[in-house]
């Protein structure tokens, strides 16, 4: 029974990490009608500038908030200099610029912090939460800190101007900008939300795999496998995607297929979803009259 708790426990941690980077897959989806194949990247580099930052002598929650504000404005820039201009031309242009932006982030990264592995601190006390064998005090911690995150995302969509106005461009920019809506502006926003929240799905799970240029692939694919599963295009879909993600990796990996084949889990998730339910669990499939 303590196995399976600590498997369940484990899973969910996991899961508010992969909801994270779902929902800014979803993010920068709804925007381009493409997956940012290098949000993971993204995240990664962000999650050295952190390390960067802490080993310079900052704190960690200060590292941690000035991270947040580089990787915004990273995600802004990165909408206005190429996305954007990508995006008169064919859809082909922008899944260009995304493959190249996961070269240029891995080389960068390679090149400036070096691709040894490298220990990334966590902010949490060591060892077991509370006396409890089934939890870590980083695995909770990185559950509140991902749900407290994912808390103040909902608050600003359903209760800010800007919010509103983001969802608004998201549903039909073409309306948006007939209403006043400044599109360019809100798109631009939403890059460097999606940005952050990669960023935070970097550093919740750097303390529990070693900081290294290739650390978020495999992540990238959960979170990919939580979007799908949720709905491409439902931004609270992805993120309960991501639990039900983490909870069936960890139960099936330690059950069923092993740690080798973790991997696999997320495989078949994302085929089973394209195979059977498109539209993911929350999503809406879209029909067009001919």
């Amino acid at each position: 029974m303590e196995h399976f708790l600590h498997q369940m426990f484990s899973g969910i941690a996991s899961g508010a990490i992969y909801a994270s980077l779902a929902l800014a897959l979803v993010m920068v989806y709804r925007s381009t009608h493409h997956v940012n194949f290098a949000q993971g990247e993204m995240a990664m580099f962000s999650t050295y500038i952190a390390l960067t930052l802490i080993e310079a002598g900052l704190g960690y929650w200060w590292a941690f908030a000035l991270t947040m504000l580089l990787s915004f404005a990273l995600g802004m820039l990165i909408e206005r200099t190429l996305v954007r201009p990508a995006s008169r031309g064919t859809s082909l242009s922008v899944v260009i610029v995304f493959i190249a932006l996961l070269a240029i982030f891995h080389s960068l990264a390679s090149w400036l912090f070096s691709p040894t592995l490298r220990h990334f601190p966590s902010p949490f006390p060591a060892g077991p939460a509370f006396n409890l064998p089934f939890i870590s005090y980083h695995g909770l911690g990185a559950i509140l800190v991902t749900l407290g995150e994912l808390l103040l995302v909902y608050l600003f969509f359903r209760f800010t101007r800007t919010g509103l106005a983001m969802r608004a461009v998201a549903q039909n920019p073409v309306s948006s900008r007939l209403v006043g809506i400044p599109v360019g502006r809100m798109l631009a926003l939403g890059w460097g939300l999606a940005s952050v929240l990669g960023a935070v799905a970097g550093i919740m799970i750097a303390p529990v795999m070693f900081l290294d240029p290739n650390m978020m692939a495999g992540v990238l694919l959960y979170g990919f496998a939580s979007a799908l599963l949720g709905g491409i295009d439902s931004p609270w879909g992805a993120v309960a995607g991501g639990f039900i993600v983490g909870l069936l990796d960890n139960l099936i990996g330690a059950y069923l297929v092993g740690s080798d084949l973790k991997l696999s889990v997320a495989l078949l998730i994302i085929l089973g979803v394209l195979m059977f339910r498109p539209a993911g669990l929350f999503g809406q499939a879209s029909v067009t009259r001919v």
